[in-house]
This record gives C-alpha cells, sequence and structure tokens, in this order.
C-alpha cells in the first residue's frame, strides 16, 4: 500500500497544481510530500484519501468544491477510482491489480517483506544506528524495569534493521561506583569469612550479589523491627572502598573482580533466556578514566570550573533555566575527592563508541527518570565540541511497576527478571496441561516458555514508551484479547489451516487472486500492504507499539475474513486456493512482525 498511496499522492499534487494554476495562478504550487494520505472511515467512500482543507485559503474555496474541481483534473485511472466526497478526494482502489502487487511482493520478498518500496530501497538505507540498552548494574540482578528497558531496546533495533539501517547494538556494564562498593563491603561482612559463594549456596551469580546490596542497606540504615543496629559509618567504609578501588589496591580490585564476574554471568544467562543480544559490551571501568581526561581538558579550556570544594563542575543554567533551583545550575563532574559519577564515565563511553563505530544515529534506551541527566550529558558534549552530538537521541520510556507497588532494589521489593518469567512459565504450563494440549505437543516445556515470553513482551510493548505502566501478569497470559499469546493462538490457527490443506491435497495458489473480492477478503489485502508503512512510521518514531497495534488489527481482520470467507468448506475450487493463498500471505507478515515485536513464533500451541 505504501506504493499506492505514493502513486495516489503523486496524481493528486498533478491535479490540483491544475486547479491552482486555473484558480489562482500567484499562488505557490504543492508538491506530493506535502500531501497527507488518510483512510476513510466508510470503505464505501473508498479505500484512500487525500483532505484538501489546506488549499481553501490559497482558492479562496470551500475544500468540497475543491475536491470537486480535483476530480475533474484526474484522468489517470490505472490505479482505481478517484471519487470527490465531501473535502476530500478518495481513491477506489482496482482492486484485482491492487491484490496481486500486494500478495506477489508479501510472497517474493518473504522474510524481507516490510523493508522495501517499489524502488527496492529501504527507507533508512545507509544510515548507522547504535542502540544503547539494558545498562545493568553489576551489584543486583536484572528486574522488570531492565526487562521493558531490554524489550524496548531489542524491539527498536529489529524495527530500524527491518527499515533498512544498519544497527549496532551495545550494552553499557555499570561496574564500577559507591553501589558496587557497598555490596562488596557486605559480602566481606557477611559471607567471606564463611567461604560462601553462590555455588555453595546453590543461587544465581547475580542474586547472590542482589542480596549482599540488600544486607548492606539494612546494615547501614538497621532493620525496622531493632533486630540489626543501624551502622551509619558503612557509608564512609564504602566510598573508602572506592576510592581504593581506583587507586588500584589489589585486594579491592581481586574481590571486585570475583563479584563482577558472579552478577556478569548471571545477567548472560537471563539475556539469552528472553533471547536479547549485544554486539558490544562497554564496561564504565573502562571507559570513565577516559571520561576524566576530557573532563581535565574542558577544565583547562575553561569550559569547567573548579568549586570552592575542589569538585569540577559545569555551569548547566542555559539547559535548567534561570528559573530552577540554584542548586539545579552547577553539575558535578568530578568530585573533590577527584573521583567520578555516572555522567564522567558517560562522557567518556560516548566518545569512545564514536570512535569505534561512527554513528549516524546514536539512541539511549533509558527511562524518564534520566532525562536531565541526558540534557546535561548532551549539553556538556556539545560544549566540548563534538559534532556528532546532535545525533545523540534519548529514547526515554516511563516506569513499570507490578499492581502491588513500586519496586526499590535497596530494601529487597525488586521483582527480579528471572522470578518474573519462571512465574510466567508455570502459569502457562499449567493453562496448557489444563487444556489437555501436553499430550500433542512435541515439547510442552518449550512452547510454554514461548507463551510466557510473548506475554511479557507484548505486554510491555504493547504500550506507547513514554507511559508508565503496570504490568498485571494475568492479564498478559489471556489467551484472549490484546496479548502475545493470542497473537501467537491465531499463527498457530494460520499454521494449522495451511497444514490440514496440504493433508488435503489443496495448494495455495496465487493465479486467481482476482477472486478475492469479498469484503473481509479485501480489507486484510489492504492491511498487508500497510505493513512496509508501518515498520516505517514504528523505525522513524523509535516506537514498538505501532508494531504491536498493527499485528493486533492484522490478526483480528484475518479471524473476521475466516468466519465470513471459508477456506477449506470454499465449494470452488479455485476460491477455496485463492483464500488459503492469502492466509499463507498472511501467516508470513504476521511472522515478520512477532519478531519485530519479541513474541515467538508457534506452528502449535
Amino acid at each position: 500500500m505504501a506504493d499506492v498511496k505514493s502513486t495516489l499522492k503523486e496524481i493528486v499534487a498533478n491535479a490540483v497544481n491544475e486547479v491552482i494554476k486555473e484558480i489562482n495562478p500567484e499562488a505557490e504550487l504543492t508538491s506530493a510530500d506535502k500531501l497527507q494520505v488518510v483512510t476513510p472511515p466508510n470503505p464505501e467512500m473508498g479505500d484512500l484519501g487525500v483532505p484538501l482543507f489546506v488549499f481553501a485559503k490559497a482558492l479562496r474555496m470551500a475544500p468540497p468544491q475543491i475536491a470537486a474541481k480535483v476530480a475533474e483534473k484526474i484522468t489517470d485511472t490505472a490505479i482505481g477510482q478517484f471519487v470527490a466526497v465531501g473535502p476530500y478526494i478518495n481513491l477506489k482502489l482496482e482492486k484485482s491489480g491492487a491484490a496481486k502487487d500486494i500478495l506477489f511482493k508479501v510472497e517474493k520478498e518473504g522474510e524481507n517483506y516490510g523493508t522495501f518500496d517499489a524502488n527496492g530501497k529501504a527507507p533508512l538505507e545507509g544510515r548507522r544506528v547504535m542502540v544503547e540498552f539494558s545498562s545493568p548494574n553489576t551489584n543486583k540482578p536484572l528486574h522488570l524495569g531492565h526487562l521493558r528497558n531490554d524489550a524496548l531496546g531489542e524491539s527498536v533495533s529489529r524495527i530500524l534493521k527491518k527499515a533498512g539501517a544498519e544497527v549496532f547494538k551495545v550494552d553499557l556494564i555499570n561496574n564500577r561506583g559507591v553501589h558496587i562498593c557497598k555490596s562488596m563491603l557486605a559480602y566481606k561482612l557477611f559471607h567471606e569469612a564463611k567461604g560462601e559463594t553462590p555455588e555453595s549456596l546453590g543461587i544465581k551469580g547475580d542474586h547472590f550479589v542482589g542480596q549482599c546490596y540488600v544486607e548492606f542497606e539494612q546494615y547501614y540504615k538497621g532493620s525496622k523491627d531493632g533486630t540489626i543496629e543501624p551502622h551509619p559509618e558503612a557509608l564512609q567504609e564504602a566510598e573508602d572502598m572506592l576510592i581504593k578501588w581506583e587507586a588500584g589496591d589489589p585486594e579491592v580490585r581481586a574481590l571486585w573482580q570475583k563479584m563482577n564476574d558472579w552478577t556478569l554471568n548471571g545477567v548472560k544467562e537471563t539475556y539469552a533466556r528472553t533471547d536479547i543480544t549485544f554486539d558490544k559490551f562497554y564496561l564504565e571501568s573502562e571507559t570513565y578514566l577516559k571520561g576524566k581526561d576530557e573532563i581535565l581538558k574542558g577544565l583547562e579550556k575553561g569550559v569547567f570550573f573548579k568549586a570552592e570544594d575542589g569538585s569540577v563542575r559545569i555551569d548547566v543554567t542555559d539547559v535548567v533555566g534561570k528559573g530552577k533551583d540554584e542548586d539545579n545550575h552547577e553539575k558535578v563532574l568530578l568530585r573533590k575527592d577527584g573521583t567520578s559519577v555516572y555522567i564522567t564515565q558517560d562522557i567518556g563511553t560516548a566518545i569512545s563508541r564514536h570512535d569505534d563505530w561512527a554513528f549516524n544515529q546514536m539512541v539511549y534506551v533509558v527511562a524518564s527518570e534520566q532525562n536531565y541527566h541526558f540534557k546535561i550529558l548532551f549539553h556538556i558534549l556539545k560544549k566540548l565540541g563534538f559534532d556528532w552530538t546532535d545525533r545523540l537521541y534519548h529514547l526515554s520510556y516511563g516506569l513499570v511497576n507490578l499492581p502491588s507497588g513500586r519496586m526499590k532494589s535497596r530494601e529487597g521489593t525488586v521483582v527480579d527478571a528471572d522470578d518474573l518469567v519462571d512465574s510466567l512459565h508455570a502459569a502457562a504450563l499449567e493453562e496448557i496441561k489444563a487444556k489437555g494440549r501436553d499430550a500433542e505437543l512435541d515439547d510442552a516445556d518449550d512452547v510454554a516458555e514461548k507463551v510466557a515470553l510473548a506475554a511479557l513482551n507484548y505486554y510491555l510493548l504493547n504500550v506507547t514508551p513514554i507511559k508508565d505502566m503496570l504490568f498485571n501478569p494475568e492479564e498478559s497470559l489471556s489467551f484472549n484479547g490484546n496479548t502475545g499469546p493470542y497473537l501467537q493462538y491465531m499463527g498457530a490457527r494460520i499454521s494449522s489451516i495451511l497444514r490440514k490443506a496440504e493433508e488435503s491435497g489443496v495448494k495455495p495458489c496465487s493465479s486467481n487472486v482476482d477472486l478475492l473480492k469479498a469484503g473481509e477478503e479485501w480489507e486484510l489485502v489492504k492491511s498487508l500492504g500497510d505493513f512496509p508503512s508501518v515498520v516505517q512510521r514504528a523505525a522513524e518514531n523509535l516506537d514498538a507499539s505501532v508494531v504491536a497495534a498493527y499485528l493486533y488489527d492484522l490478526s483480528k481482520l484475518f479471524s473476521k475474513f475466516y468466519q465470513q470467507c471459508p477456506i477449506m468448506n470454499c465449494e470452488d475450487e479455485k476460491l477455496k486456493a485463492a483464500r488459503l493463498y492469502l492466509a499463507e500471505c498472511t501467516l508470513t507478515v504476521m511472522k515478520n512482525a512477532m519478531n519485530l515485536v519479541l513474541v515467538p513464533f508457534l506452528e502449535k500451541m
């Protein structure tokens, strides 16, 4: 449909210009790229429409009059019939030709369908996009918040790649800082003397280190019931440990490396389970020194200044505005003791990345809590003179919580990613067994795992990124409504139809596509034709929910088609084969779209 829309805009633009020359020659002519294509509310009005309100002032005519005159000028009707409907020029497509163009393209391009336009060009061809997401801390396991981050980052990366961009996925491991030292100190206090390790305790490494982080907070603040005395001096001990770490203290470094390995090995297991991949891992411990060097260079150039307490800072009034709190006018870049802060390593990491892989665009997938941080980061990099700063983009997303409330790592109320996927897996497997489907599936446990991932990822991606959301596990697993399992069910249903047809000796046939004239058939065909433009819109907006919404609508359209247009029970053999071909093309597009929103395809379920 993207190709048809382009043709439609060209034809209407030419006709509008003829009217402009006739009515008001002094008015500015239009072009196809300035026109908007919409879908009429009623299919009887047409399949596509172009609103003409924008020309009312120049032509000094009512939009319906303009539409009528424009319709008179259009003589090219190869793609269908043009009609004036109120202030719109609508196009009633020539169904047979349009259906052939769309379905043949789906069949020909297969897995690549959704990428190319009529000229074989991808909309983002030539763009190099680096996407940073996940960015775990090595003092705790991945949690529900990370799962939304991972889903967004992986999905957006796949969408960008589908639109023709060259994509490089990176993960910044936050493996140094006071928070890391807190877990290290707790390990020394409560586990080291006993020789306890994740292996000896039978605990996944990242979970064990996360437990140490919670233990530090209890030790530092004391327990609410008074059974653990507070130790306010513990914070200073953790800060002293960070100073030793930056000084290269062998004992501190050895413990740091050991606990980092425990966490990273555990996190990578979770990545593998949830099908999250990266092209490169960046370690904060390897980039913060570059950041410190850049800050010191900036200090020499006068970009930064040294405060009375010895810390290095930058005036950010230009960013926060003069009406803000005075404390927000200065951003600390190096503490008074010379140690770095988060933004220090972010500066070094950004520079290292551009040196490693020169990008046209850099996308940071980070929660909206860090909006201020990224404004300051981009401001600093621009002040330092890096001309690629304008290509940096913060894909900000809202927080995700459970109905029980907000999660807090330090209080141990976080929902671990592994535990959440385990619970979804168990619930899915229970449902499979309750329906007696386990005996018919080759591997019910594998199916349950894929249903769990579909439930999780689709629920997280079906919401516009910027919105805060509640993740409801029970709703996400429903096989009815706008959910991942429902989409999997539709994919499995089409697969079953095609499988039974093959067993009966009936093959899909493209020769009789012109027989697909029923309303439900035509609406489904048009939807398949929309997929390339959906991919392009999702890529331009960095919004996976665009694909998710399309996928759900496509599934509903197929369901309606299947109810109203019988396939295997169709008495006309040619029509039967054509409808089977339409089902086959629908499955191809569904698979492509499901992959973009991390919903595993299931042939049986």
